[in-house]
């Protein structure tokens, strides 16, 4: 059971992550979500009275910490923490500018990490706690054209086994859900430059992203949040330092 518990959910305005703030909150969890758009914030907050919304940036050291501050001030520690925030690109290797990979390490990765850290040590004094990080099948194979993110997501999943070999006699789980192409407005993203760069049409570049899931088919958000949910379930103790693929087969 996780009724009860206070989670953190990052990027928690749309995508998976809104689907992530949703079944924790139906599942009887107190969750905090956050984001830098606050109409969006307060859009998701809207469909649960258990969800509320604190704008931040998940790149700035300072406003987490002042995040973590009011949110625990006014609902208690967080016990579950979830770094989903992120942002993709794409370009060749070749062209890829340097202020790019930066912007996307810094979300992606720099942002996990200090989305985790102001809870990692509350958790191991308390000896519980579950965090989990939104990484992605980039994290477990190469794309190519988009080195910036499978470089950031990789480090993701080396961050997740790197706590969770601190934390394994604490109580504390950590672990990764990798998915495949999910069906979010990022992946609407891809699928316009898709359009742009090729001359495809929406409908084929969709059929491409579909193609490498064995299953033929692109991830629905909320597979990725029942996955979430079961790793903070009591169900999941012994499961921690684990990337979980969720991509039909195309990664394990």
């Amino acid at each position: 059971m996780i009724a009860g518990r206070h989670a953190l959910v990052t990027g928690g305005g749309s995508g998976v992550g809104r689907a992530i703030a949703l079944a924790l909150a139906g599942a009887g969890v107190a969750v905090t979500i956050c984001g830098r758009r606050e109409e969006a914030l307060t859009e998701v907050a809207s469909q649960n009275d258990r969800i509320i919304g604190i704008a931040a940036d998940v790149t700035d050291e300072t406003a987490m910490a002042a995040l973590y501050e009011k949110a625990e001030a006014e609902r208690g520690a967080i016990d579950i923490v979830v770094a989903n925030a992120g942002m993709a690109g794409s370009a060749p290797a070749a062209k890829t500018t340097l202020a790019d990979w930066q912007k996307t390490l810094d979300v992606n990765l720099t942002g996990a990490f200090l989305t985790v850290q102001p809870a990692l040590e509350g958790m191991a004094e308390r000896k519980a706690g579950r965090i989990v990080f939104i990484a992605s099948t980039a994290g477990l194979k190469g794309y190519a054209y988009v080195a910036p993110y499978v470089a950031a997501k990789h480090g993701v999943v080396g961050l997740m086994r790197a706590l969770a070999a601190e934390t394994a006699k604490t109580g504390v789980t950590v672990n990764a859900v990798c998915p495949g192409f999910v069906e979010t407005d990022m992946l609407a993203e891809s699928v316009a430059r898709i359009v742009e760069k090729t001359g495809r049409t929406p409908e084929e570049a969709r059929a491409s992203l579909s193609r490498t899931n064995p299953q033929g088919r692109l991830i629905q958000p909320e597979e990725v949040a029942e996955t979430v949910v079961w790793l903070c379930s009591s169900a999941a103790e012994s499961i921690t330092g684990q990337a979980i693929s969720v991509s039909g087969g195309e990664t394990w």
